[in-house]
């Protein structure tokens, strides 16, 4: 049965990402460390082979538990559901074969045709919301789960729907003191979880919970 799941990484102090990160920001003064700081707390998977396989970064990279973990995550998404802020973000910074090698579902006001790339990847831009982008989801995942990708505003929005049945966090060990919260604007009453698994490392503890 398709499984819609959440897979991200989280700073310690709750944020999925740091205060003006976007493009627009890229050279903007008070705004010029969000990409260091994103970098920190994406540097655990920068490292994986089977990241590098993903984006053809050519041979080399990490193995063992946590690559072991990603290549399982990645084998078992047959979409990805993301907000429009994200899509900007990686349309202008992805390289030409996208990373995500599935159909992706984009929620966005802009009326637009199918954006279709090399490797598998199709972005469809969806008007009619969320619901509308699962369900359209569900009837293309070929058996295989969804992953909302994000941001968190996009995730907020199914977890109140009730849908998310699993969350993967990376945990890392930094602090933003600002940013784009996860767990934000949640409706009574909050989805509840239980631990599933854990998995600590130096760079990260990678939680995984499951719909209690």
């Amino acid at each position: 049965m398709t499984k819609v799941f959440v897979n991200i990484g989280l700073s310690l102090d709750g944020y999925m990402a740091p205060e003006g990160m976007s493009m627009e920001h890229w050279q903007t003064p008070e705004y010029k460390d969000w990409a260091a700081k994103w970098g920190s707390l994406m540097g655990w998977v920068l490292k994986l082979e089977s990241f590098r396989n993903n984006l053809k970064f050519g041979p080399g990279g990490e193995t063992g538990p946590v690559n072991d973990m990603f290549r399982a995550t990645t084998e078992r998404i047959g979409v990805n559901i993301l907000g429009k802020r994200m899509f900007e973000g990686g349309e202008v910074s992805w390289p030409e074969e996208a990373p995500f090698h599935t159909p992706v579902f984009v929620l966005t006001h802009e009326k637009r045709e199918p954006w279709v790339r090399p490797g598998g990847t199709t972005f469809y831009f969806v008007n009619e919301g969320p619901e509308h982008a699962l369900e359209q989801a569900r009837k293309v995942a070929g058996g295989k789960d969804i992953r909302i990708s994000g941001g968190a505003d996009v995730i907020q929005q199914y977890l109140n729907l009730g849908v998310v049945d699993e969350l993967e966090i990376a945990l890392v060990p930094i602090l933003f003191g600002g940013g784009r919260r996860l767990f934000e604007n949640l409706a009574e009453p909050t989805p509840q979880f239980r631990v599933d698994s854990v998995l600590n490392t130096p760079d990260a503890t990678h939680l995984r919970y499951v719909r209690a």
